[in-house]
C-alpha cells in the first residue's frame, strides 16, 4: 500500500476538520480585540446581516461596526492571503522541486511591493482602485523574470541555486524600493512601511473582490494542474515523456504564483515564509499527492495567517504589531528546522 493510499482515508476528515478549524478561528478572530466581543454577539450580527430581522439584536450599533465594519473583512483578507500565498508556495515547490521555494525567498513578494510603492508614491491611482493591484502584480512578474533570468545568465540550473537567484534578487528589488521611498514624498512615505512589513488593517469590504477573484480562478487552476505538478515533482524527463511542456509549464506556473502573489502583497504587503511552511506541514498530514496538497494547503494556509493576525493583533493590544514580524519569526524558525532535516 502507497503513503496516498494509505492516508486517502484520512483526506475527507481532515478536510472538515480544517473547515470547521478555519471556521471558528475567524470567529475567534473577529471576538478578540482591544474591545472584546463575546462570541454569541459576533455570531447574532452575522446572522442578523445574513437575515435582516432574524434575531432581535442586543448589542449597540458600535459593537455591529467594530464585528461588521473592521474585523470581518480583516479575518476575511487574512483567509484569502494565506491561502493564496500557500498554494503559490506549494506549486513552486513542484516546478523547482526544491523544498525551499516560496514566493517571498524568490523574490515574488518583493517584486510585487515594488510595484505596489511606485503606484503609491509616484504614478498615483491612475486607473482608481486596480492600480496598486495590477502595480504589484507587474512588479511580481518581473522579479520573476529576472530571477529567471539570473539563474540561466549563472547557469543556475541547480534547484537550490534558484533559491539563491531568487534571494539575491529580493534583495536587489527591495533596495530600487527603497530608493522610490527615499525620492517620493516624506509626508506620505510612512504609508508604505504597510507593504514593507505586512498588515491587514486595510481590509475592506469593497476591495475584498479583487484578491478573492485571482484565488478561485488562478487556485482552481493550480488544482486542476494537480497532475502536472505531481510529475514535475519526479524530474523534467520523466514529465517530458509524460508529454508535459516542462518549460512552458514552470514558466506558466511562475505568471499564476506571480499574479497570486502580487494581488495578495497589494492588500496585505510583504508576508514571508507561509508558502514555505504550509505545504510541507500538509504533507506530514496527508501526503504528497497535488490533487490533496493544493485544497488543504489552502485551508491550513487560511488558517495559520487568521492565528498569526490574531497574534499580531493582541500581543502589543491596542496597537498593531506589523503580521510579517509574526510570520518572519516562526517561519525563519521553520527555515532552520527545514535545513537541518535535509542535512541530517
Amino acid at each position: 500500500m502507497t503513503p496516498s493510499q494509505k492516508t486517502g482515508p484520512n483526506v475527507w476528515r481532515t478536510a472538515s476538520l480544517g473547515l470547521v478549524g478555519l471556521v471558528l478561528s475567524m470567529s475567534f478572530a473577529v471576538s478578540v480585540g482591544a474591545i472584546h466581543i463575546p462570541m454569541e454577539t459576533v455570531w447574532g450580527v452575522l446572522i442578523n446581516k445574513a437575515a435582516p430581522n432574524a434575531i432581535a439584536p442586543d448589542w449597540s450599533a458600535g459593537r455591529e461596526a467594530i464585528v461588521w465594519d473592521i474585523r470581518l473583512p480583516r479575518a476575511i483578507l487574512a483567509a484569502l492571503v494565506g491561502a493564496g500565498l500557500a498554494m503559490v508556495g506549494a506549486s513552486l515547490q513542484a516546478v523547482t522541486r526544491n523544498p525551499l521555494a516560496d514566493p517571498h525567498l524568490l523574490g515574488i513578494s518583493a517584486g510585487g511591493a515594488f510595484g505596489a510603492i511606485l503606484a503609491l508614491l509616484h504614478t498615483g491611482l491612475f486607473i482608481g482602485l486596480l492600480t496598486v493591484p495590477l502595480m504589484a502584480f507587474l512588479g511580481s512578474l518581473g522579479a520573476t523574470l529576472i530571477v529567471l533570468a539570473v539563474s540561466q545568465f549563472a547557469s543556475a540550473s541547480s534547484a537550490d541555486r534558484l533559491v539563491l537567484a531568487g534571494v539575491a534578487v529580493s534583495f536587489i528589488v527591495m533596495s530600487a524600493a527603497n530608493v522610490l521611498i527615499f525620492l517620493g514624498d516624506p509626508r506620505a512615505t510612512h504609508t508604505v512601511v504597510f507593504w514593507m512589513l505586512g498588515g491587514l488593517g486595510l481590509a475592506q469590504w469593497d476591495q475584498l473582490i479583487y484578491p478573492a477573484t485571482v484565488l478561485v480562478f488562478c487556485g482552481a487552476y493550480l488544482w486542476f494542474q494537480s497532475g502536472m505538478l505531481n510529475a514535475m515533482t519526479v524530474g523534467d524527463e520523466t514529465a517530458t515523456t509524460l508529454g508535459i511542456p516542462v518549460a512552458r509549464f514552470r514558466l506558466t506556473v511562475f505568471v499564476i504564483g506571480a499574479l497570486i502573489t502580487g494581488v495578495m502583497v497589494a492588500f496585505s504587503g510583504i508576508i514571508g515564509f507561509v508558502g514555505l511552511m504550509i505545504p510541507h506541514i500538509v504533507r506530514l498530514l496527508i501526503g504528497g499527492d497535488y490533487r490533496r496538497l493544493i485544497p488543504m494547503s489552502a485551508l491550513c494556509g487560511a488558517i495559520f495567517l487568521v492565528w498569526a493576525d490574531i497574534i499580531a493583533r493582541t500581543i502589543m493590544a491596542p496597537d498593531d504589531m506589523p503580521i510579517g514580524i509574526v510570520t518572519g519569526l516562526i517561519g525563519g524558525l521553520f527555515f532552520v528546522w527545514l535545513l537541518r532535516k535535509r542535512i541530517t
